[in-house]
């Protein structure tokens, strides 16, 4: 019995660790007036994040699922303008932790410890205009946890710019 009511409690602990680690969000929209097929190019118009290093590993993504797709990115006057927008800010979670449990069938619960813990997101919009017209045809959005190492982050980056694009260019 004592193993089952440490199992039932340590399970909730350990998703509320893992939560975060598993929380990437990944969301497009585009405008289903817009004709794809005719865009075939791409300059960049800004990028803004709050570390300038972040600005190229950001272009570098974008640009490799977009020659996937076979598109040609030009210095200016292509079809389409990107511009991208990186942010950072912490969310809090609330974690508990349970010591013992005297008496749990008699009317009490033993000793329960809260704090909270904070942990950084990020997230990525990326935004495509008709140069044209100036009209706003796609957006993808990336929501995920910012992990602590560089690396780890680089390839999140990697794999939310990839599933942004997995559907690009919509077919209507």
């Amino acid at each position: 019995m004592k193993v089952q009511v440490r199992f039932l409690f340590f399970v909730p602990v350990l998703l509320a660790i893992t939560l975060p680690a598993f929380s990437r969000e990944v969301k497009t929209d585009y405008d289903h007036h817009a004709t794809f097929s005719q865009y075939k190019t791409y300059s960049w118009g800004k990028i803004e994040t709050p570390n300038p290093l972040w600005d190229d590993r950001i272009e570098e993504a974008v640009n490799r699922e977009l020659a996937k797709k076979g598109w040609t990115e030009v210095p200016s006057d292509g079809d389409v303008t990107i511009m991208a927008v990186g942010t950072t800010h912490e969310r809090p979670t609330l974690r508990t932790f349970y010591d013992g449990f005297p008496g749990w069938r008699w009317g009490g619960f033993g000793e329960a410890t809260t704090y909270v813990d904070n942990y950084e997101v990020g997230s990525l919009v990326v935004d495509m205009f008709d140069s044209r017209s100036k009209r706003l045809i796609w957006r993808g959005s990336a929501t995920d946890t910012v992990p602590d190492k560089s690396a780890k982050a680089l390839k999140d980056l990697d794999k939310s710019v990839e599933k942004m694009f997995d559907h690009f260019p919509p077919s209507i």
